[in-house]
């Protein structure tokens, strides 16, 4: 069995940290001890070192399985600035290429290789693999191998049989962000990993605030939300590559840096678009779901759901890529009622589900309208799914709510009253003309202006009249049935607002924030020292630094090499490529 100091020695000179964090140290004593095991931990808790450390001490290759393979250059190159031989295989390689490092394997020239799933439905390629000395196979995001998972990925249930045919027999870790209880058990069985080997650290994210945003004008949100936190970088996700498109556009409009990205893009442009924001040249990315699994981008300061996701599991995944590096970080999302019809259609449409799958995937939507409308803590409303519990944490958008309640029972008696006229025939659209007074065509062939609560609401806004329809139905009082056409019903809830039983209070509109105090003087140059860098190398800046290292030289000043060393996450790789050249500008500034 290897030792665990030797193994806090590499934490130190190789990473530059003095602490492993939690868990970290009990994942790695399970690998070090030769144990099969599963690690659950949340995203930016620091999963990877958990293999990349054990890789640096043993005597073989550790074999990363990772679902991108857009990112693992990224991954690789951020390894090998820091002293750690690491390589990758994947279809960007020509036959040749493979080979040829496949040969360096062998000699022993890289510790560390990262290959796609699909590369394990090859036998060929698991021939290749079984002729180097694998000590360890990591399955990064294992919830993949998983039916219960919410990103079930068919490629990964070949890991079990390549696992069985590979002569070195090697120990697996798999690592996962989003798992719950039943998916922790798949991914257990499916890779034979023993109960007792499971390490969970819990879902909880300390650094992460979660705010709810409803019924709100989406455009005008972001728009402000980026002028107060201008020079911040985050992820705005879209559900339909038509609304990433026109959000995209919106913000080029107003002068913002975004770009965006989904499946229909040509690769060329894709890749060009997720480069830009990982060097830091553009504020912005707008994207489906598409983007962002594994993303390593550390300093991503916000990320904004513009519209609801399909699951609690994928939303919590993707609001997780904000603050990687463990500072103050927002996860945003904007929920409208009608948002929900996108993901039912997703549902309806999806010919891959049988009827089981499909009723599982409404549940799970019908979870994700719950999280929105809940008047409880957003985390521990999350925890709670993950099968955890906790307190209230205090800095959710719901905890930490001051804002004013009006109360517009009046104008809730008559919206519910004009749905109760229309006989729940018809939709959100319908009701806002027949309440403001609308003249058009429809309005006047199915003599809609004959009944009694034809504009009561006349000189208001259609757009306002929606709104207060939006905020009803995610309160409860109003219900959407069907599928892409959805109506309006009054619930038993609104039915007791009709009869006065019960009181509506709407709060305030939620005003934005600044997510942090503004940049010193010398973060700002050290930021710039790093892109330049990153520019020259044509790496990501924060494989250089992370924001949280920078601002730990802030707060250190250091002038010598041993200060230098006591900064966060610099190790003697990182010393002794840029250690003066940023000491350089910490002098200067003083």
């Amino acid at each position: 069995m290897l030792d665990l100091a030797a193994a806090q020695q590499v934490l130190k000179t190789t990473f530059g940290y003095d602490e492993f964090r939690p868990g970290q140290r009990a994942v790695i004593e399970h690998v070090l001890a030769g144990d099969s095991s599963l690690a659950i931990m949340p995203t930016g808790g620091g999963k990877s070192l958990c293999y990349q450390i054990p890789a640096m001490l043993f005597d073989g290759i550790t074999v990363v399985v990772s679902p991108l393979i857009s990112l693992m250059k990224d991954q690789v190159d951020a390894l090998n600035d820091s002293g750690i031989p690491a390589t990758f295989i994947n279809s960007s390689l020509e036959w040749p290429e493979i080979q040829e490092r496949l040969a360096a394997l062998h000699d022993g020239a890289y510790k560390l290789l990262y290959v796609a799933p699909e590369r394990l439905d090859s036998a060929a390629f698991i021939q290749a693999l079984g002729r180097l000395p694998i000590d360890l196979l990591a399955v990064d995001e294992a919830h993949c191998i998983s039916q219960w998972g919410h990103d079930f990925r068919p490629s990964y249930l070949a890991l079990s049989t390549a696992i069985e045919q590979l002569p070195t027999q090697p120990q697996v870790l798999a690592l996962t962000a989003t798992a719950t209880e039943q998916v922790a058990d798949d991914i257990r069985q499916q890779l034979n990993i023993a109960p007792q080997n499971e390490v969970n650290t819990g879902f909880a994210r300390d650094n992460l605030n979660l705010t709810v945003v409803k019924n709100q004008d989406t455009d005008r949100y972001i728009l402000e939300y980026l002028k107060v936190n201008a020079g911040e970088t985050g992820i705005i996700y879209a559900s339909t590559r038509k609304e990433v498109e026109r959000v995209t556009k919106m913000l080029t409009r107003h002068h913002i840096q975004a770009a965006a990205y989904h499946a229909g893009l040509p690769d060329e442009k894709r890749r060009q678009n997720q480069e830009d924001f990982l060097y830091d040249r553009i504020q912005v990315m707008v994207a489906t779901n598409a983007f962002g699994m594994g993303i390593d981008k550390s300093n991503v300061r916000f990320v904004i759901h513009a519209q609801v996701p399909g699951t609690l599991e994928a939303y919590y995944q993707e609001a997780g890529r904000a603050g990687r590096d463990g500072l103050p970080s927002e996860a945003i999302l904007l929920f409208r009622a009608q948002d929900l019809q996108i993901q039912r259609f997703f549902i309806d449409q999806s010919e891959e589900m049988d009827e089981e799958h499909r009723q599982r995937s409404y549940d799970k939507l019908q979870v994700m309208s719950q999280y929105a409308n809940t008047q409880g803590c957003l985390q521990q409303f999350i925890l709670n799914y993950f099968g955890e519990e906790s307190k209230p944490c205090g800095r959710c958008s719901n905890c930490l709510d001051d804002r004013e309640a009006q109360d517009v029972t009046t104008a809730a008696q008559k919206v519910l009253s004009c749905v109760v006229r229309l006989r729940a025939r018809y939709g959100k659209g319908i009701v806002a003309q027949v309440l403001t007074g609308a003249h058009n065509q429809r309005i006047r062939e199915n003599h809609l202006e004959e009944l009694p609560t034809y504009g009561i609401m006349q000189g208001q806004r259609q757009k306002s009249v929606g709104e207060l329809i939006d905020f009803l139905s995610a309160a409860g009082y109003l219900q959407s049935v069907g599928g892409q056409y959805p109506t309006l019903q009054v619930t038993t809830n609104g039915a007791a607002v009709l009869k006065g039983e019960e009181q509506v209070y709407r709060k305030m509109a939620r005003q934005v924030k600044r997510l942090a105090p503004e940049d010193d003087e010398l973060f700002g140059k050290l930021r710039e020292l790093r892109r330049s860098l990153a520019e020259e190398q044509h790496v990501p800046p924060f494989v250089i630094f992370s924001d949280k290292s920078l601002h730990g030289m802030c707060e250190v000043l250091p002038t010598d090499d041993e200060e230098f060393l006591s900064v966060k996450g610099v190790g003697q790789s990182k010393l002794e490529k840029y250690g003066e050249t940023f000491m350089d500008v910490i002098r200067e500034n003083k």
